[in-house]
């Protein structure tokens, strides 16, 4: 099923989605592209490259959403010229006459959203030299797969909107599915939130946020 949606400008110029069953925007509204850049680039990518400087990158993304993330993930594979093998969940994925209009392209000077939009379903596509991508559509409890990864994002809406998604379980499966000292990064911090991940076995990081975010975690599957 697509996603209801409508596009809106955020503070930094930058287009979010508006989900209109659940009336919450896919990125900050302060700022898409800061956010995403802070929560995902930052803190997660860059600190990835560090700690697995000799390996192809294996990243899971939970949300796929507007490409955002994707994006300026495939942007990075080039600039540094690291192979990343990318597979990202969406269980309502917006239609492609919305994501056309989203202007990451434009803003970013890249060239790669209507590839990663337009790319099949449930099978490898290659996005950029340096970057493939797998989308896989259907819902996180249902995910079944041998791959370990590196680093996974995780941009599921806010705990208010799918309380679900951000239960003890849900952490339990994204352990499972780091490989030792890998990483997962996320914008929520709710003390609750931390307290499922580190019942999961992860080690919990508060870092600090984007603009009108004072906090953000990153958490670490032990060795």
């Amino acid at each position: 099923m697509k996603a209801d949606v409508r596009l809106m400008i955020t503070g930094d110029g930058s287009h979010t989605a508006v989900n209109q069953a659940l009336d919450k925007t896919y990125h900050s509204i302060h700022g898409a592209y800061q956010e995403s850049q802070r929560v995902f680039i930052e803190l997660g990518l860059w600190n990835a490259f560090d700690t697995f400087p000799n390996d192809t990158l294996h990243i899971f993304e939970m949300g796929l959403g507007t490409g955002l993330n994707a994006l300026l993930t495939a942007r990075e594979a080039e600039k540094h010229r690291r192979s990343i093998v990318y597979t990202a969940i969406e269980a309502f994925p917006m239609d492609l006459e919305d994501a056309q209009q989203l202007n990451y392209d434009e803003l970013l000077g890249t060239n790669y959203l209507n590839a990663i939009h337009t790319a099949a379903w449930n099978q490898s596509s290659q996005i950029t030299p340096h970057f493939t991508l797998t989308k896989l559509e259907g819902h996180l409890q249902e995910l079944h797969t041998d791959e370990r990864f590196h680093l996974i994002y995780y941009d599921a809406f806010a705990p208010t909107a799918q309380p679900e998604l951000w239960e003890p379980e849900l952490f339990q499966q994204m352990a499972d599915l780091l490989l030792p000292n890998g990483r997962l990064t996320t914008y929520c911090s709710k003390s609750y939130v931390q307290r499922n991940m580190r019942a999961a076995g992860l080690v919990v990081e508060k870092h600090p946020g984007p603009p009108h975010k004072r906090d953000i975690l990153r958490a670490i599957k032990p060795l």
